[in-house]
């Protein structure tokens, strides 16, 4: 009764601010039902009212003060978030240090954006110390960081605690390599009780943030005279042969960077899908969302209409967040965000 309780205070939190319409309401209350089996009902909008009433407004001016400094740190932010909740959910686990754990993992080891959570961190626990917890301002900053680069402003519940374990060995299993299949990737999002639309939805973050090298570059080859060869036909030839140019034979190095998206590569908006049907997606789990008929019509409908997938986006990003969500016992609040208390 209590969870139900809970479920009911967020939707009426919803239709108050009006952030949704009637449809928007149907599937969010759709999700709640879902997860009501996990603790991700012990979040409400404004969790924090009474314990630390500016919470949000300190995470949002230190991303802010970031972004305006480093423009790669959008990106950077919305990614660590993705590599958070899709490995033992949205706990911060993977802002954890040390040996064996998830950021160790060589799939981890080009995220960034640390440094901007532990500020933030930093300046609440001066202001409402062991309050708010690390998972929490990863999620906040992810979502502050999408209404920044020109997205939607998504309202997402809070009060997840930070989790105890992270473990380098839960990486691989739980998270989409950029070479994976369709198919691939579906078992990741089913096995996350995430649907189809919510990948080809989620996917839309490539719009923002930068890929290194190694991360696409089987997809052509140019041998050591220069001749290039395209491996990959759903490659656009003349785009390939401008990455292989920013990409030389043989470069891993993590300073060497290409924009996911080549048009408007600091700005979140619909420009992704539309390289997608022009055969521009960076990786290969990117074009195969065009290709593969099962997601083909819609990468069509947000590439014509930027404001569906605004809509939509905003309803996935709330269902991500909510991904195994820690609560009481189960969790902590961190009083630095790299280290359990």
């Amino acid at each position: 009764m209590e969870k139900l309780k809970l479920q009911i205070n967020l939707i009426q939190t919803l239709c108050l601010h009006k952030k949704i319409h009637k449809f928007s309401l149907l599937i969010f209350l759709c999700s709640l039902i879902f997860f009501s089996k996990t603790s991700c009902s012990a979040l409400s909008f404004n969790f924090y009212g009474l314990s630390c009433p500016t919470a949000e407004l300190m995470v949002k001016n230190t991303v802010r003060s970031a972004s305006s400094m480093d423009p790669t740190i959008p990106g950077k932010l919305l990614r660590l978030f993705f590599h958070d909740c899709f490995v033992e959910g949205c706990d911060a686990s993977i802002l954890l240090e040390g040996n064996g754990t998830e950021r160790s993992d060589p799939a981890n080891k080009s995220l960034g954006g640390f440094s901007v959570i532990e500020n933030a961190k930093r300046v609440l626990e001066i202001f409402c110390p062991s309050t708010v917890s690390c998972a929490d301002i990863v999620a906040l900053a992810a979502r502050d960081v999408v209404e920044f680069a020109g997205g939607p402003n998504v309202q997402i519940p809070t009060g997840r605690r930070d989790g105890r374990i992270s473990l380098t060995t839960n990486v691989r299993p739980n998270i989409v390599d950029t070479s994976f299949t369709m198919d691939q990737m579906i078992n990741i999002f089913t096995m996350k009780g995430l649907s189809l639309d919510d990948l080809v939805i989620l996917s839309g973050a490539h719009t923002i943030g930068l890929a290194h090298c190694n991360a696409f570059s089987d997809r052509f080859r140019v041998d050591t005279n220069g001749n290039f060869t395209l491996i990959d036909p759903s490659l656009d030839k003349a785009y390939a042969t401008e990455l292989a140019k920013q990409c030389p034979a043989g470069a891993a190095t993590p300073t060497i960077t290409v924009k996911n998206d080549p048009q408007t590569p600091q700005l979140f908006d619909n420009q992704y899908y539309k390289d997608l049907i022009e055969h521009k997606g960076l990786f290969q789990s990117d074009s195969v969302l065009f290709n593969d008929v099962r997601t083909k019509e819609k990468v069509i409908e947000f590439a014509n209409d930027q404001d569906r997938f605004f809509r939509s986006w905003s309803q996935s990003f709330v269902r991500l967040s909510m991904l195994g969500v820690k609560s009481g016992e189960d969790g902590e609040v961190r009083t630095s965000c790299s280290v359990i208390n």
